[in-house]
């Protein structure tokens, strides 16, 4: 099905269509048109065509009336102040346009075709290290993104960038060389914990030898040297680490309900046969330059504490490749072999300098130019409640698996809470613990501006009350629970009925549905989109509170149009959190 002309579109030309019209010389105008609290929208662009045509506003204000033709949109115009427009939409027109975004499986969203390839680059854990609540917000941030650019008709190619290279691979791979047991399980027991269990067992190990044993220090150095020749050997035993944390990895991001395919890792180790090429590259084109036996890039408004320019390292002096060359040969690979148009990191803020350097290196290099874009959809720290870095009482980092174990847990106390009431078997309260826990973090991630630091906090997150995933969930789950009251009467839609305020502000809302994901889809603001759904949640429980559906019973046709707008609600609500990666259960 075709998408669906919003309101707001369809009165944003007719105005636009009222303000050509009346002021011919000005061409295509822009209305400004925005929501307001005294009309269901208010235009404002008629001041300043007025300052430019030097005319009254007011007096242009009726003029763009009078251009304005009949129309079975628009109920009320009024002019308000210096020349502004308010605007109300008429009930029917309201009702007719949900009906069309309901008779669409995608609620009327547009779905662009040809719209482009985003590599998206996100969840980047490193190999043989425990993922901490420093991982969380690439992967949830990134996992939306995906989702909702999916939607709106973008081919996504997915990349998770692990650290799976670097020199503590020789003291890793020595020690296993010399203690082959060390990653072996009781039983042949594979899981996440156990995998994890090994690979720090081995870490710790390894780094006591390392620091101790000058010889093991010697040769884990050298063992460096084989690994980047690219020995047999020891290539097969750092596979080894590889395959053993990606067991890790997955089990959490299972956890954390993501899915991770295997063609979609692609680490830093995955670009080593393109970084000699990628230097000699930057060094002929003149972009890189030799700078004390390093290859360098050189920025103007990249200066030091001594005023001098930083450069960008490519190269070493010691012909050791930095994380630019690995980086910059990623954007070579993902440019030219995956046909990116664009190219998306969600990575730390604290990078930003380092990924603004290397994409202008791109730009120079020609990789990057009008067709091809790189953008760092950078993100803030979490904090615990004190307002500090998130750490433990023994001032550890915190372990993401125990975080998720813990908001679960939490979670299924509050959902046990309410389960007699609803009638919840163990098993159901158990697997709604665990929509309900993931979703929780899930949610206060993706609800603070991801440039923003955020604080953790678990009593906030599964707090029924407030902008929270659970107030979400359970807006959606009363919804549900309302068609097993309504006995024989279904959702059906009866345009001629007058709507009360309520109904209206609900129903306006649903209509911003597709333009707020177009908007979240081009700014990169998933923020955004979970400030829309809280919104519909609470004007869908002021519309409850003040619509009667079921009891006391109003009309056959108002229960039917009131049916309506709740299934259409819960569909909104439902879809939008499934774009989040927020389960909503049916009974809570």
């Amino acid at each position: 099905m075709a998408s669906v002309t919003s309101l707001t579109a369809s009165v944003h030309q007719r105005l636009a269509d009222a303000l050509s019209a009346a002021l011919p010389e000005a061409g295509a105008a822009d209305p400004l048109l925005r929501r307001s609290d005294r009309a269901d929208f208010q235009a404002n662009g008629i001041l300043a065509l007025a300052k430019k045509a030097k005319a009254n506003p007011r007096e242009l204000a009726a003029t763009v009336l009078d251009a304005l033709p009949a129309n079975d949109v628009i109920k009320d115009v009024e002019v308000s102040g210096p020349g502004f427009l308010n605007i109300t939409i008429a009930d029917k027109a309201i009702v007719e346009t949900l009906a069309a975004r309901a008779a669409d499986d995608r609620l009327g969203v547009p779905f662009q075709q040809d719209a482009g390839t985003t590599v998206i680059d996100y969840a980047q854990p490193n190999v043989a290290k425990e993922m901490h609540v420093g991982h969380l917000r690439s992967a949830v941030i990134g996992a939306a993104m995906v989702e909702i650019l999916e939607f709106t008709g973008e081919k996504v190619v997915r990349r998770h960038h692990i650290g799976d290279w670097g020199t503590q691979f020789g003291m890793l791979i020595q020690y296993l060389l010399e203690h082959p047991h060390e990653l072996d399980h009781e039983g042949g027991k594979q899981d996440g914990e156990a995998a994890m269990s090994s690979l720090n067992r081995l870490y710790k190990a390894s780094r006591a030898l390392f620091d101790s044993d000058e010889e093991f220090k010697a040769r884990s150095r050298d063992r460096v040297v084989a690994l980047q020749a690219g020995d047999a050997e020891t290539i097969a035993l750092w596979q080894r680490f590889v395959d053993e944390s990606k067991i890790y990895f997955y089990s959490v991001f299972n956890k954390l309900d993501m899915q991770i395919d295997d063609p979609d890792v692609v680490g830093e180790s995955g670009y080593n046969d393109m970084l000699e090429e990628t230097c000699r590259i930057l060094e002929e084109s003149g972009v890189a330059v030799r700078s004390e036996g390093a290859l360098c890039v050189f920025f103007d408004d990249v200066l030091g504490p001594d005023g001098n320019k930083v450069p960008l390292i490519v190269k070493k002096s010691n012909g050791g490749y930095g994380y630019a060359a690995t980086d910059l040969s990623a954007i070579r690979d993902r440019v030219q072999n995956l046909k990116a148009s664009t190219l998306l990191y969600v990575v730390d803020a604290r990078q930003s300098l380092h990924f603004k350097m290397v994409f202008e290196t791109a730009r120079r290099a020609g990789w990057l130019n009008e067709d091809v874009k790189a953008h760092q959809l950078a993100f803030g720290t979490v904090l615990g409640k004190d307002g500090k870095p998130f750490k433990t009482r023994e001032g550890e980092t915190v372990r993401l698996v125990d975080l998720l174990d813990e908001a679960i847990d939490r979670a299924t106390s509050v959902v046990r809470e309410k389960a007699e009431k609803v009638g919840l078997a163990e098993e159901e309260i158990v697997e709604n613990g665990v929509h309900v826990g993931i979703g929780a973090v899930k949610y206060a991630d993706l609800s603070t501006s991801a440039v923003r630091d955020y604080k953790f906090d678990l009593d906030q997150m599964v707090s029924l009350n407030g902008d929270t995933s659970v107030y979400l969930q359970y807006a959606y789950a009363r919804i549900r629970s309302i068609f097993g009251k309504a006995g024989d009467r279904r959702p059906l839609v009866h345009p001629e009925l007058e709507l009360a305020p309520a109904e209206r502000a609900l129903g306006l809302h649903l209509d911003q549905f597709g333009e707020t994901l177009a908007e979240v889809a081009s700014s990169y603001e998933p923020h955004k989109l979970a400030a829309y759904l809280y919104q519909l949640a609470s004007l869908y429980t002021t519309f409850y509170d003040q619509c009667p559906v079921v009891k006391p019973a109003p009309a056959p046709e108002v229960a039917e149009n009131r049916l309506f707008l709740c299934d259409l609600t819960a569909r909104t609500l439902h879809q939008g959190m499934a774009l989040l990666g927020i389960r909503t259960p049916e009974r809570l």
